[in-house]
């Protein structure tokens, strides 16, 4: 594992040079997008205002608030990126995007295309939002603000990290590691416990068709439609 200091925006070979299980600091500027940007882009066919080649892309819905013209933090958090993760392969071929920032990961055809170009995934430790709010000096810019708290924030960034290279540009992947080594032991856990292997195996299969009558789920306070 190596330690690298990055300052954006970054170029092919400095991605190149990261490693899985390495870690990142970065300085510089980032930029923050959510599920209704990438619907912008793609899906509208919006042109961004703003070029992101070579910068990264940090998976966030912030919470600020604009007195007068500027706007201000209260809370920068990030989400989990695999909703976006249609739109990650154009992203790095269409707009030069060098890195992205979220949760959780993205698929094999995202890794594709990080190791085809140049590209990779920065994991962000989880529920450290008010230390990432402190790394993250000033939002600089808003872009398409009636798309807010899902804009694009040009955010101006001081060590912001450490962040762990979870997928490279050599098409390694941390999760990968994981998951493989999870599926190895798993024979092992169910010889302890003296469980069937193929009844365990359909068991985590088993997805119910329909939500239980009592299923409640609750979305910013309100109950979803159609729920009880």
């Amino acid at each position: 594992m190596e330690l690298h200091e990055l300052q954006t925006p970054l170029d092919e070979n400095a991605v190149r040079r990261l490693r899985a299980g390495d870690q990142v600091t970065l300085h510089g500027h980032v930029f923050g997008l959510r599920d209704k940007t990438h619907i912008e882009i793609f899906d509208r066919g919006q042109t961004p205002p703003v070029s992101f080649d070579g910068y990264p892309v940090l998976h966030t819905a912030p919470s600020l608030r604009k007195v007068g013209e500027k706007w201000e933090k209260v809370i920068i958090g990030t989400t989990t990126s695999m909703r976006m993760d249609r739109y990650v392969p154009d992203l790095i071929e269409r707009y030069g995007v060098r890195a992205f920032i979220g949760k959780a990961g993205l698929s094999e055809r995202s890794l594709e295309a990080m190791q085809r170009f140049g590209a990779c995934y920065l994991a962000i430790v989880g529920g450290a939002a008010g230390l990432e709010t402190l790394q993250i000096e000033e939002v600089e810019a808003v872009y398409w603000p009636h798309l807010h708290p899902e804009a694009i924030y040009q955010l101006r960034v001081s060590g912001l990290g450490p962040l762990i290279v979870a997928m490279d540009a050599h098409g390694e992947s941390l999760y990968d590691v994981v998951r493989n080594r999870a599926q190895r032991n798993l024979s092992e856990i169910y010889r302890r416990w003296g469980i069937d292997k193929k009844i365990a195996s359909q068991t985590a299969a088993y997805v119910p068709k329909e939500q239980p009558p009592h299923f409640r789920r609750e979305k910013r306070g309100a109950v979803v439609k159609g729920t009880k």
